[in-house]
């Protein structure tokens, strides 16, 4: 575990987008070097370290029980869930997915659109509640995850047919209780507000509904007006059809395997042009002792 509340902080921001994207755009972040040194990783690598492996051994640092933060949970989810039993090619994932008043940590597309609620350590149970109650208007299935100390918090404030998954001390995934799949229960005017306006217009005409030809000005609410006709299972489902097609990871399929495990959930979470792949990929390969000289 961080041996210092700077030592964790400096962990946290490693895996944050601004090293990533510094990455992206220079080939190399002085960022990542100040960081390693403050989270006190460098002595803990090899001589023939490179920043990718760094990555890796301040992630097993960092994934220790009681010091776990957001993305620890994100990456146990994208590896275990989104990669372990899907594929890039068949299923996609949403980072910060509007859902009525709420954000949705992480949603998952494959046959069913099923989001997933980050409970960290760090974090507090106070207003699990009311997003689970908005995530139900827009997924089928509404899944928990939480560290072993939230396990009897979640059971105790969470209606049965939400499932609970707990992230292990061994930094392993396991169901106490399994979500129902339930696209009935879901709204289309919430399941609107969570779509682009094309996105919106395709879901209708998968539906057989000709999209409105009405002035910009009264398009939104014109299309709401649609949605609230529509049967939500029917909206449900072309929901997860069109956002699977409009926002696909595929073109992510090849930076993601060229990267180390601790940084695939970077990769499908930070965006970064298709340009800068090759170089986000460079600078993963560079010799530690080189990247410590970065400035």
């Amino acid at each position: 575990m961080p041996s210092s509340i700077s030592e964790l902080s400096a962990l946290d921001r490693l895996f944050s987008s601004a090293v990533f994207q510094e990455m992206a755009r220079k080939g190399r972040s002085p960022l990542f070097s100040r960081l390693m040194r403050q989270a006190g990783v460098v002595e803990r690598c090899g001589e023939e370290a490179t920043v990718g492996s760094a990555f890796d051994t301040a992630f097993a640092r960092l994934r220790t029980a009681g010091s776990r933060n957001e993305y620890v949970y994100r990456a146990a989810v994208t590896k275990n869930v989104l990669l372990g039993k899907h594929s890039l090619r068949t299923a996609s994932m949403l980072n910060e997915v509007r859902a009525g008043d709420c954000k949705a940590d992480l949603v998952i597309l494959n046959g069913t659109a099923s989001v997933y609620e980050i409970k960290s350590e760090r974090d507090s149970l106070a207003r699990l509640v009311n997003q689970v109650a908005n995530y139900k208007r827009v997924f089928a299935t509404v899944n928990v995850i939480v560290g072993e100390d939230h396990v009897e918090g979640a059971q105790r404030v969470l209606d049965r047919d939400v499932g609970i998954l707990m992230l292990s001390r061994r930094y392993r995934i396991s169901a106490v209780r399994e979500a129902v799949d339930s696209p009935e229960r879901t709204c289309p005017t919430t399941i609107f507000e969570t779509l682009r306006s094309a996105e919106a217009v395709a879901v209708l005409k998968s539906l057989g509904i000709a999209a409105p030809d009405v002035p910009n000005t009264r398009r939104h609410g014109v299309l709401r007006s649609l949605f609230a006709e529509l049967d939500p299972a029917d909206v449900h489902r072309e929901m997860v059809s069109t956002l699977k097609r409009t926002r696909s990871l595929v073109p992510l399929a090849e930076l993601v395997a060229r990267l180390p495990v601790s940084l695939q959930a970077a990769a499908l979470s930070i965006p970064v042009r298709r340009g800068d792949h090759d170089r986000v990929v460079s600078a993963i390969e560079t010799p530690l002792k080189m990247a410590m000289e970065w400035t």
